[in-house]
């Protein structure tokens, strides 16, 4: 079982998602790709000639800007992408506007879980793959750790692991490695706090998210301690997988 709330339709779960992170970005500042602990994996990934895709990075993208292909549902988002050189497209992850095969390397941080149909979403991911692409993503883990978080922005899945390993495969997609990810604090408390100024000082909430937190948390990140394989997900609230697209 991947989800705890009620089922929405995938219109009021995009309508959800696209009120968070319109509101979320628009006042936002880009981070260069270079910054994050995603680098090195990514800088190891890149090849000349390569075709890129970015599914919904928000002002967060892990790919190089230049010369990759990005889908958002977010227009603040896209516009600030747009001007740094990138190439941006409104849309989804479960209509991909894209021929068959078509990119070698695909980044979706923190998409999958959004989605009613996530079968969908990543049948979109693995037709727009070409064979040996690689795929990065991450996805929020253990549908026993569901909070009122995970619904207020926009998740509709937590995943067990094993579950998780079986629905890449079915997709084509084979695991070659794993880590520990994301930045939300451990403590609920501070969850349940972030929750409270979300709800009540919004703006507040959102300028010190950008402008404070965010920052912080990207300038002491910790770097990815990657893993052959699947690592131990037993602690770990979110994973970010490193696969191979078999075809």
């Amino acid at each position: 079982m991947t989800s705890l709330i009620p089922a929405r339709t995938e219109s009021e779960l995009l309508e959800v998602n696209r009120h968070f992170y319109n509101a979320l970005w628009r006042d936002a500042r880009l981070i260069e790709p270079e910054r994050f602990n995603t680098w090195p994996l990514v800088r190891s990934l890149l090849a000349p000639a390569q075709r890129r895709l970015e599914v919904a990075p928000g002002l967060r993208p892990r790919l190089p800007i230049e010369d990759t292909q990005f889908i958002d549902i977010s227009v603040a988002a896209l516009e600030k992408l747009r001007a740094r050189g990138g190439s941006g497209t409104l849309g989804s992850i479960t209509a991909l506007p894209y021929g068959n095969a078509g990119f070698d390397l695909i980044c979706a941080f923190d998409v999958v879980e959004h989605v009613d149909d996530d079968e969908r979403a990543l049948a979109e991911l693995s037709r727009v793959a070409a064979p040996g692409a690689a795929l990065i993503t991450s996805v929020p883990l253990h549908p026993a750790k569901w909070s009122g978080f995970d619904a207020f922005v926009g998740h509709r899945h937590r995943y067990e692991p094993t579950e998780l390993r079986a629905k890449l495969a079915r997709h084509g997609f084979a695991v070659e490695r794993s880590a520990a990810f994301g930045m939300m604090p451990k403590s609920s408390r501070l969850v349940d706090l972030g929750m409270w100024f979300l709800i009540h000082q919004r703006e507040l909430a959102m300028w010190t998210y950008n402008r404070v937190m965010m920052p912080l948390g990207v300038r002491f990140q910790k770097p990815l301690a990657l893993a052959q394989g699947l690592i131990d997900t037993a602690e770990v609230g979110e994973v970010l997988l490193l696969c191979r697209h078999r075809g």
